[in-house]
């Protein structure tokens, strides 16, 4: 008498197989869950840390204090870092506001524009570009720039001394190290950082969404405007961030143009300071309060850094509702 096994199914055959795949799934969640945790967590030990030790200088001025306070005198133990405030964001405007247009146009013309040939030619020197030391470029602001530039500064400020508005601005200065010579270095600084990312975004639109605007008849200007602009808005305001991350947080090449004066001015020609230059400055001189207040000062940078990048994903997300309503 003989029995007869009923024959295996593939799902009983592969059983060990399917348990080993989720065992490995599992594990593999569990690793990229931990190394997404791990940033949160070393953010939050900087925020901490850096916290605690400006805590002295911040109690002894009070935060508001602190914050906005004009006056720096670490000899008279008075910490007031409105002047670098006010200078990290007048740099990083100026060279955002030249940056941004620019680098959009130079990704337009290597996606859009250049010929396949030449293209790769053109984003190498962009890489390139973007792995030129900081202490380079400031070397060059200090050496190049700033005796080229300062004529052109005096003949401007002459030019709109008559406008009220605009001579306030732009008044005349004897020295080309100021705001606006920190916002150019800044500019060439960044722009290779936006570019890179912004031609990466323009190459994610769709071939399809291209020449489907060709065929309803449009130019190449309003096939830009209308299918690849609008599809890499959230893109392009991620690289923008990036930049304006790079430029609040640039040391050395400020710093050797900036003039490092503590004081609050109108005059984009007037000399400055900004927070982070501040600190590569005056950390090597630093002692007991003083040095608590640059750690401050490191933290009111971070700060200004994290609501800003909140601030940019909620404009992202509220340009991705309006498009998502303007195609329903």
């Amino acid at each position: 008498m003989t029995s007869t096994a009923s024959p295996q199914t593939p799902d009983d055959l592969d059983l060990g197989g399917d348990s080993r795949a989720r065992g490995t799934d599992r594990g593999f969640r569990g690793l990229v869950t931990f190394a997404g945790l791990t940033v949160l967590i070393v953010l939050g030990l900087i925020l901490v840390t850096t916290t605690m030790r400006a805590m002295p200088a911040i109690s002894h001025e009070g935060l508001l204090g602190f914050v906005f306070g004009t006056r720096w005198a670490p000899n008279d133990d008075v910490f007031g870092a409105f002047s670098m405030l006010y200078g990290t964001l007048v740099t990083s405007l100026i060279g955002m506001l030249i940056a941004v247009p620019v680098s959009i146009g130079i990704a337009l013309f290597i996606t859009e524009v250049a010929h396949a040939r030449s293209r790769k030619y053109i984003v190498t020197i962009i890489d390139l570009l973007a792995t030129v030391p900081s202490v380079v470029f400031g070397l060059v602001g200090v050496l190049v720039v700033v005796p080229f530039i300062t004529p052109v500064y005096q003949w401007f400020a002459g030019l709109v001394e008559p406008i009220p508005l605009l001579s306030s601005l732009f008044a005349d200065t004897n020295t080309g190290r100021n705001y606006f010579t920190a916002g150019l270095v800044l500019t060439i600084m960044v722009i290779p950082i936006i570019t890179s990312i912004a031609r990466e975004v323009f190459d994610t639109v769709p071939e399809a969404d291209k020449q489907a605007a060709y065929a309803l008849g449009a130019t190449r200007w309003e096939m830009i405007k209308g299918a690849i602009l609008p599809h890499s808005f959230g893109g392009l305001v991620g690289a923008s961030m990036l930049g304006l991350g790079r430029a609040m947080g640039e040391t050395i090449a400020v710093a050797l143009v900036i003039g490092g004066s503590f004081h609050i001015s109108a005059s984009m020609f007037d000399t400055g300071n900004t927070m982070a230059a501040a600190i590569a400055q005056q950390w090597g001189e630093s002692t007991g309060l003083h040095t608590d207040a640059l750690i401050g000062i490191g933290v009111v940078l971070f700060a200004i850094t994290v609501i800003i990048n909140f601030a940019a994903r909620w404009v992202v997300r509220r340009a991705e509702i309006k498009m998502r309503g303007a195609h329903t």
